[in-house]
This record gives structure tokens, sequence and C-alpha cells, in this order.
């Protein structure tokens, strides 16, 4: 089955303590949907400027990504300048240029308005709901978000959590949002917000699943160098979202092996500057570290 993945579309100038990085391919789109390619047929709703390489556009179809929802305006790319500090879990931004993504309103091309898996990557929620909004009764939404959309579009998140099965959020996200410094204790208040389904984001800890089924812990795959962060979070999603539509059976049935598929997914962004690593990498590769994750985590 097909993963209909909207989110941005981006150029990122990303430096770190050992290196940097201009005008990279990212954007939570991009990622989600490079991850999920690996798994399933990707059709990709996003916006770019006229400054966007083709180089880029080819990376894209070498995935096999349907751009037919792919959207290029007159004007610049969204483009965002950040600074890693030599501890990776902090970091600052230098810039933001929101050019032609500021204007965005994500429009489906009547073939992707069946997808039967959605992945609404991180975006300001109101977009995300105007794209449920031209859905037909998808299988399986789920949304990401961040906390500058707790900050300034409250209300329209707490309407969109009343229409995903699932929801992604990292640990302080989850604090800022309901109130509550133990994730344990923070589930049960998130599930009350509408989703059946809440995955809650902890980084290099791994993540936590809340479900009918119960609560899951995947960890994440321990990595010897960590070169860049970016988009890890987002390659999780989408190797989540594109595991899910390439298994058989029902959801229940597969969320946690696809957790683990999104964790090792994400491993390899961070082995790379942007969408470098993760372009390069093979399904066989994939495979490979999660029969290694089972191993290490078997007891």
């Amino acid at each position: 089955m097909s993963v209909l993945i909207v989110g941005s579309t981006a150029l990122d100038s990303i430096k770190t303590s050992k290196a940097e990085k201009p005008r990279l391919l990212g954007g939570s789109a991009s990622h989600a949907a490079v991850a999920a390619s690996f798994f399933a047929p990707v059709r990709l709703i996003g916006v770019v400027g006229e400054d966007f390489p083709k180089r880029y556009v080819q990376l894209y179809r070498k995935h096999g990504l349907d751009l037919a929802g792919l959207q290029i305006k007159p004007g610049k790319t969204f483009h965002w300048a950040g600074e890693y500090e030599a501890n990776m879990n902090r970091r600052r931004t230098l810039s933001t240029e929101l050019g032609v993504f500021e204007t965005f309103s994500p429009e489906l091309p009547p073939a992707f308005r069946d997808t039967p898996f959605v992945l609404l990557a991180n975006i300001a929620p109101a977009l995300q709901s105007h794209v449920l909004d031209q859905m037909r009764r998808p299988k399986f939404v789920a949304a990401d978000t961040m906390d500058l959309w707790l900050n300034i579009a409250l209300k329209d998140l707490l309407s969109l959590l009343k229409r995903v099965d699932l929801f992604i959020l990292n640990d302080g996200e989850a604090q800022q949002l309901v109130q509550e410094d133990n994730v344990i204790a923070a589930l049960p208040k998130l599930h009350r917000l509408g989703p059946r389904y809440v995955i809650i984001k902890k980084g290099e800890h791994g993540s936590i699943l809340s479900s009918p089924q119960g609560t899951f812990i995947a960890p994440a795959y321990p990595l010897k160098k960590l070169v860049d962060p970016t988009g890890a979070g987002d390659s999780f999603a989408g190797g989540l979202m594109g595991y899910l539509a390439s298994a058989k059976g029902s959801v229940d049935a597969n969320l946690r092996r696809a957790m683990v598929y999104g964790s090792v997914t994400a491993s390899f962004c961070c082995e790379g500057f942007g969408l470098n690593r993760t372009t390069k990498i093979t399904r066989a590769a994939i495979e490979a570290r999660v029969k290694e994750l089972e191993k290490l985590t078997k007891f």
C-alpha cells in the first residue's frame, strides 16, 4: 500500500563542531519520504522554489517518490540554518527563510486522495487538517508535531488530534502539552486528546508506544559516531509508516515491529549530514541492523 507524506521540503545549512554543510536537501517531508521509500510507494506533497536544485528532484525520483503533489513556485525554497553544540542534543537556529513555504497550501492530486496510509509530517496543524479534509477515508493517519505549534497554534493542534490515529511527539513536547513531567503518566492524558495510539520519542534512548494492546518500549540503535541528528525524528516516522504500509495484517499486529524499523532507519540518518547517508543505504542494510538490534535486546 502507498503512503502519502506531507510536510516541509527545504534546504538546510547545518554546522557542527567538526564541519559545516550548506544547502543540503532537508525538511520533514524529505526525510520521512526517503525513509518510507525503502518499504512502500510514497506520494510526496510539498512546495519548493525555482532555486531548488534539479539534483534533489532526481534524488527524490531515485527513491521512487511520486512527485505529482510537489509544487514548484516562483521564489525561493524554504531555507533553515542551524548550529549544533558539541553535545548534539542542543542546537540553535541561525536563520529561517520561509520563501514559498510561507504561502504553502497543500493540494492533493485526485489520485492521492485514496491513499490508505497518511503521514502528516511536521508542518502547521492547520495545514495538516487541510490535507485530511481532502482525503477519502484513509486507513491509518499519523501526525507529527513540534514545540512551535504548541506555542502558537495549540487550538489547531487540539482540533487535529481528534482526527488522527497515531500522534508522534518527543518527551519535552508531551510534558508541555499535558503538563506532566513523567512520560508514562503523560500517556493517558495524551490519549484523552483523541489519538488511539501515541508514540513519545526520546532520541538516543528510543521511543515509547501506548496503544490498546499496552505499552511498548523500542530501543534506539546504538551508534558509535553521531554526525548530524537533523531529520532523525522524521526518518523514524517515515520508516515506521512505510513498514506499516508494506506489512500484511492489522496495524496492531505490526506497529511494534514498525517502530523498530523506524528506529533503525533513523540511525542511518544520524551517520551523515542531512540525507547524505540515508539516500545511500539499501533495504538489506536496514534488515541487517534490525537483526542486530533484536540480538541486543533479547533476554
